[in-house]
């Protein structure tokens, strides 16, 4: 089960995702606020894995709150300004959904967070099927096995995927490193990463991958090579 709490000034919207929770067999609500400094009273003493958040709140806001917590908690922020998205985004919310919503788009919203959940609490695990990247102020799951290439583009990475469209995501080539497995992933080049299992050739410090030329920069021939042999 995850742990979530509610935090919303208006008691309407709290009875809602109360209601919502009561529906999803994986959610265990365990209190509602509608004032944020008694929810952070309580967050310091009893941590949770979700939080459901109201941004413009009187006193502290919803993004405000966020920051205060010491603990890594997962949030979803609930609000009826979408102007507030960026900054959901830029504290790596789960998702964020505008008010009114239906219970599909909360369903949608937990479920994300579910997913979440199990991959950081799996992600260390041998089999690793996925990773989560931010898309569109949410998180994004990618199957591992459906990646073509990846390459980057100045602040920005284009991750390219069989049979269906790009993905574009703010990350730095490190940090996509950091996320995929050494065992399985190879980075050829300073702007591009690619699964080895979908190199078809290597000819001339060109690898070929679903029919599209890819360079290996100087600095990663070694290891190229060294992953032929």
């Amino acid at each position: 089960m995850i742990k979530a709490i509610a935090i919303d000034d208006e008691p309407i919207a709290l009875k809602v995702i109360e209601n919502f929770c009561g529906r999803i067999d994986f959610i265990n609500l365990e209190k509602t606020f509608n004032k944020p400094e008694d929810a952070l009273k309580h967050l310091n003493k009893f941590p949770v894995d979700l939080l459901f958040l109201d941004v413009d709140m009187p006193g502290i806001s919803g993004i405000e709150l966020y920051k205060a917590i010491e603990q890594n908690t997962m949030v979803i922020f609930i609000t009826a300004h979408s102007k507030y998205a960026l900054d959901g985004f830029n504290l790596s919310a789960v998702d964020f959904v505008v008010k009114p919503f239906t219970f599909e788009r909360f369903e949608t919203a937990v479920n994300k967070a579910k997913e979440y959940y199990y991959y950081q609490t799996n992600k260390n695990s041998k089999d690793q099927q996925v990773i989560y990247v931010r898309v569109d102020y949410s998180l994004t799951k990618i199957a591992l096995a459906d990646i073509l290439y990846i390459e980057s583009l100045a602040d920005y990475i284009h991750i390219y995927l069989q049979n269906q469209k790009r993905i574009t995501t703010r990350i730095t080539m490190k940090a996509m490193e950091d996320k995929l497995s050494q065992k399985n992933f190879i980075r050829v080049h300073r702007s591009f990463i690619v699964p080895i299992s979908q190199i078809e050739n290597v000819r001339n410090k060109i690898i070929t991958i679903a029919g599209t030329e890819i360079p290996i920069g100087r600095s990663y021939e070694k290891a190229v090579s060294k992953l032929i042999k």
